[in-house]
């Protein structure tokens, strides 16, 4: 009876957007090419200035705070990775699985998906908040943090754990917005959270002192901003994908395939994760008493370092909701 209820109004909220929508129907349609470049481009820009802005955020710590909350930053960095991990594998597999609905015109399915992946990014995220918070000094000595330098990771990762089921389904949630069509908005909201970090940031951190904690406050609060933009998104019902009622319910069937397409880039964020923390242990260990400044230079190098490789990752992104909607529609 729940069933039928929902359909009913799944129909009435509008049929014409549930069968034909202009903005995920043209993946089936355009040229490839055109659709490489109008999906890649956004995300190129969006994944660049992220990491533009986190080489600006540590400019920002080293003048106010020190060499020791750069190192600090540092050592948290595999932290973020690893709950980067988790929102990943729902996210790529999330949008992957609406992108192939898609193709296949399963509308309702693909609506499926996107409620389920709200709860579940609620469910996971709020967990490693509290695991997180629970063992999170034991993880930053695991991961390299000596006395000096644990108090400014400490600070900056409480913040980061709190505000985490926000960052997990806006990342999930912009993939799925991506997936469905609309690319430049997914751009623009990547580029908000971008924009409040970077007018907040230097408030907190130079004309309130807060320090590291500032640095993180930011963060936290560009990624309400990210959040709030996509929940708004998915709420409009002028939008052929957005969220109905009833099709919250969490279904096994929708988890698993979710977390099978998911594993892959899960494992990729997890490898990186324990390459920075085998090379930050190791720094800590050979570098004697200068081990928490070559801890904090490597931490430079390597936001340098993925400013390049955005740009491939922003290609990958933008390929992928034409590939998926190509295959679950059986075009070549």
């Amino acid at each position: 009876m729940t069933n039928d209820k929902t359909d009913q109004n799944l129909s009435q909220q509008g049929t014409a957007l549930l069968t034909s929508s202009v903005s995920d129907q043209r993946l089936g349609r355009e040229k490839i090419n055109k659709l490489l470049l109008e999906f890649a481009i956004p995300s190129i820009i969006a994944m660049t200035a992220t990491s533009v802005y986190n080489i600006i955020d540590r400019i920002f710590i080293g003048n106010a705070v020190g060499p020791m909350a750069i190192a600090g930053l540092a050592l948290v960095l595999p932290v973020m990775n690893l709950l980067a991990a988790f929102g990943s594998m729902v996210g790529a597999g999330a949008s992957s699985m609406v992108s192939i609905r898609l193709g296949q015109q399963r509308r309702k399915e693909a609506t499926n998906i996107l409620g389920n992946t709200l709860i579940l990014n609620f469910l996971i995220g709020g967990l490693l908040t509290i695991l997180g918070l629970i063992f999170l000094d034991d993880l930053l000595i695991l991961f390299g943090a000596s006395p000096k330098t644990l108090p400014y990771a400490r600070d900056f990762m409480q913040i980061i754990l709190i505000a985490n089921v926000l960052n997990h389904n806006f990342l999930g949630l912009n993939s799925i917005m991506r997936a469905s069509g609309y690319p430049k908005k997914a751009m623009w909201s990547s580029l908000l959270t971008v924009g409040v970090n970077v007018l907040l940031a230097p408030l907190f951190i130079f004309v309130f002192k807060w320090g590291i904690r500032g640095a993180a406050l930011a963060t936290a609060f560009a990624q309400l901003s990210g959040f709030i933009w996509v929940m708004a998104h998915f709420v409009s019902k002028k939008h052929s994908l957005h969220f109905v009622r009833g099709y919250f319910r969490l279904r096994l069937k929708v988890i698993g395939d979710i977390l099978s397409i998911g594993l892959s880039p899960f494992f990729i964020h997890l490898s990186a994760s324990l390459v920075v923390v085998i090379i930050n242990r190791s720094l800590a260990l050979y570098g004697a008493e200068q081990g928490d400044l070559a801890i904090g230079a490597y931490g430079i190098v390597n936001s340098v370092v993925m400013l390049f490789l955005m740009l491939v990752l922003g290609l990958n992104l933008g390929m992928q909701p034409v590939v998926g909607y190509n295959f679950g529609a059986r075009q070549n």
